[in-house]
């Protein structure tokens, strides 16, 4: 080899590399979840509101059951007598609104996560088995679906609460008991989906048991799904039982409840609207937060990561 050919030899260096360490799970939900306006809106509302229910007797020094009729129908303080001593005014009895309406809160987010509870360890159950074991334990699973789809669901609750009464703990049970459906529908759809994947048939080859399977590789896969169900169903169990309430066949007197206290103030509406208007907007925000977060939530443990 001539100089001038040595000269022309170029000798290469590999090219730098950059160990860049790619982000875990955990860290793109936390990202997800820190620009996702309707998570973020709807988990504001919801820890207040589970704030204020839980720390109600901290935040108000009055009785929701204290009656003083030298006190009632008092203005609340934006109105023109309105004193700051009862910030949302007094109702017909002479009790205080807002910590009536604190009090409240406890119904509604307790007869919503009870009913939702409730209803989706019924509703989960029954759409992975008929889903995963299909053919005559799906037909009898969607023969469940159809006898319960047949049934007015309010006019049962209805009846039933009539037949049991109108505590919490009867309301929270029958609501369950009588909305599961939608779980089925949900979950048996997407476990028929999941039941032929690759990680379920390498799951079935080297001898997993089926409870093993369901609650291992096809459960973790539907749970997304089940939560926006559960946010849906228990913003219906809130405004079910709010309903159930205002017709005076759900939570008794004086107990306080947002459809009960509704319920109380349209007699007097035409003249002291803030007794409607207060525990309804209070039940508006509060399914909305429901909603929004649920969905929420699906969209920051998606794979996909859906906006």
């Amino acid at each position: 080899m001539t100089s001038i050919e040595r000269d022309r030899i170029v000798v290469s260096s590999p090219a730098p590399t950059f160990d860049i360490e790619a982000p875990s799970p955990r860290a793109i939900m936390r990202r997800r979840a820190m620009t996702h306006p309707g998570f973020l809106f709807g988990a504001t509302i919801m820890l207040a509101t589970v704030l204020i229910a839980v720390f109600a007797p901290l935040l108000t020094p009055y009785d929701p059951f204290a009656q003083d009729l030298s006190q009632r129908l008092i203005p609340p303080v934006w109105a023109v007598k309105g004193s700051w001593a009862h910030i949302f005014g007094t109702d017909g009895m002479g009790r205080d609104y807002l910590t009536r309406l604190m009090y409240g809160a406890r119904i509604s987010l307790t007869i919503g996560f009870g009913a939702a509870t409730i209803a989706g360890i019924i509703g989960t159950s029954l759409g992975l088995i008929g889903g995963y074991f299909g053919g005559k334990v799906d037909a009898v699973v969607m023969y469940l679906v159809n006898v319960k789809l047949a049934l007015p669901g309010i006019l049962v609750a209805l009846s039933l609460i009539e037949v049991f009464g109108g505590s919490v703990f009867s309301v929270t049970l029958i609501l369950g008991v009588l909305f599961w459906d939608r779980f089925v529908v949900v979950t048996r759809s997407v476990t028929q989906q999941t039941r032929v994947a690759d990680y379920v048939t390498a799951a079935e080859a080297v001898g997993a048991s089926r409870a093993r399977i369901i609650l291992g590789e096809v459960l973790p896969n539907v749970l997304n799904h089940i939560i926006v169900i559960a946010s849906l169903e228990m913003a219906v169990a809130i405004l079910v039982e709010a309903a159930l309430s205002f017709l005076g066949l759900g939570i008794r007197p004086p107990t306080p409840s947002w459809g009960l206290m509704i319920s109380e103030g349209r007699n007097f509406m035409f003249f002291q609207p803030y007794l409607v208007a207060v525990p309804g907007i209070a039940i508006f925000v509060l399914v909305i937060a429901i909603n929004m977060l649920g969905d929420g939530i699906r969209d920051i443990t998606a794979p996909e990561g859906r906006n």
